[in-house]
């Protein structure tokens, strides 16, 4: 069985500033990380093949030369293989565009490894624009059955479970194989590469695969040909500190806080 993991490389969130003035984030000095969710998808697939020894694990990421580097993080924690779609003609292609090219990726990469797909796996969403449009969308350009949001899979002969929670509680949800699941987080945290896997790793040869070599059409991919476009980026307004209550006891409490909404015109 061959899994194909779809990664991302984002910045870390957590070391991004906000230009008041500009509206605009300070990218300088900014590290970049694999999407947290795709280290979730990742470190599902090789549990999977831990327990299914015959099952490779090959991981695939759009983006620039650098993206190269969030490959080799994953080779190093278990992935047996990574492609690398890069091509300038891709830059600034929006979610749709993105799944498009990521789909051609993946019946390229059959045809060279010899073997289909039975499982595709994502994280639910990317750090950096959150939307949670690439998964679902790759599953619909593949034909593929979808779950979204898993906390936890497991095979049986041909169908993939998948443990999901909803407001409800948690959820049992089965799917024929091929299929598509995009992870969440998991009960379980991602395993760390030694230094021996990050030397292998920094060794291994990874494939790239440019627009001509998945037979994509430059007026379809990058800004032109995507349908979404990004009209502003503003930071939100900090609201000013609430009213705070406190009387002697909740009754009077609650007695003031009517009469404050009701002084309001609130009630």
């Amino acid at each position: 069985m061959n899994i194909l993991v779809c990664i991302k490389q984002v910045p870390d969130i957590e070391k991004i500033k906000i230009d008041s003035a500009k509206n605009e984030m300070i990218m300088t000095g900014v590290p970049n990380i694999v999407n947290q969710f795709d280290t979730y998808a990742l470190e599902t697939a090789v549990r999977i093949k831990d327990a299914n020894p015959e099952t490779r694990v090959i991981v695939v990421t759009m983006g620039p030369a650098q993206t190269k580097d969030a490959l080799k993080n994953c080779l190093s924690v278990g992935a047996d293989k990574a492609y690398m779609i890069c091509d300038d003609i891709l830059s600034d292609s929006d979610t749709l565009v993105t799944s498009y090219v990521l789909s051609q990726a993946a019946k390229v990469i059959e045809e060279r490894e010899g073997q289909p797909f039975s499982l595709f796996l994502c994280g639910k969403q990317a750090a950096d624009g959150d939307t949670g449009h690439v998964g679902p969308q790759l599953a619909e350009y593949l034909g593929l059955p979808q779950i979204t949001s898993a906390m936890e899979i497991s095979i049986d002969g041909n169908k993939v479970l998948v443990r999901r929670l909803t407001e409800e509680g948690a959820e049992i949800k089965a799917a024929e194989m091929p299929a598509l699941v995009t992870m969440s987080q998991t009960e379980y945290e991602p395993r760390y590469a030694s230094v021996k896997t990050k030397m292998a790793a920094n060794r291994a040869e990874i494939p790239v695969l440019t627009a001509s070599d998945l037979g994509l059409d430059a007026a379809c991919v990058g800004l032109g040909g995507s349908p979404s476009k990004l009209i502003k980026t503003f930071v939100p307004e900090r609201k000013k500190g609430g009213l705070k209550i406190e009387e002697e006891t909740g009754e009077l409490s609650a007695q003031k806080l009517v009469a404050l909404l009701s002084d309001a015109g609130a009630i």
